[in-house]
């Protein structure tokens, strides 16, 4: 909670005064139960962690606080590796060094999300704060931001599998109730994105586009 609930950053921009700043907040796809697919962002949220119980709780906090805030619900933030390269593998090269040694491994069929290309996250940012920084307005904003894609992990898989030329044999499909992660896992946390497009006019990239543009893009550095 400490963590996750930005209490001390929002005091500290409303020092300013609560109208001169613009507080965007990435929240995660983790709020929703799990138990249906592509979610609105009207929906009632139950999540099943307590990663997903502390952005909810981040949310209230600001909603009530800020008067100029973006709330963000992401999906899985997937990219090329930064500049300054992060120590945490990132999902879609993990799954590209696996599958080229030819191992097999397990992927989860049964758990559902929209991952989100890095690219489409920053325009949606870029967006929000141009529309403030230009008009003036007002802008309290609750937005699901995932890709346009429902996909389990083993569809995931499969997507850098055909990007890379490799074969889906040593792909293994299993349930994610197979596995004991010590922590629950909502099964199907898709989202609804028609408002963000609505609103922003921003279109986010297939699943296979985004792998293929990273893959593309790390082949040639």
């Amino acid at each position: 909670m400490a963590t996750n609930v930005p209490s001390s950053l929002v005091d500290w921009s409303l020092s300013f005064g609560n109208d001169m700043s613009l507080f965007i907040h990435l929240s995660t796809d983790q709020v929703y139960e799990g138990v249906k697919s592509f979610y609105k962002e009207e929906d009632e949220t139950l999540p099943v962690n307590m990663y997903g119980k502390s952005k909810v709780a981040a949310e209230k906090f600001i909603t009530e606080k800020c008067s100029n805030y973006a709330i963000l619900r992401s999906s899985i933030i997937y990219g090329p590796q930064t500049i300054s390269p992060v120590e945490k593998s990132l999902p879609i090269q993990w799954m590209d060094d696996v599958l080229s040694k030819g191992q097999e491994v397990n992927f989860f069929n049964d758990e559902y999300r929209c991952p989100v290309y890095v690219q489409d996250m920053v325009d949606v940012i870029l967006s929000l704060t141009n529309s403030w920084l230009s008009d003036g307005r007002k802008v309290q904003v609750l937005l699901n931001v995932g890709g346009p894609d429902r996909v389990s992990r083993l569809q995931m898989a499969e997507s850098v599998a055909d990007a890379r030329g490799y074969s889906h044999s040593t792909i293994k499909s299993v349930s994610a109730s197979s596995v004991n992660r010590g922590v629950a896992s909502p099964p199907d946390i898709s989202m609804d994105i028609t408002k963000l497009t609505q609103m922003l006019s921003i279109q986010p990239v297939t699943f296979k586009d985004g792998v293929r543009a990273i893959l593309d893009r790390e082949a040639s550095t």
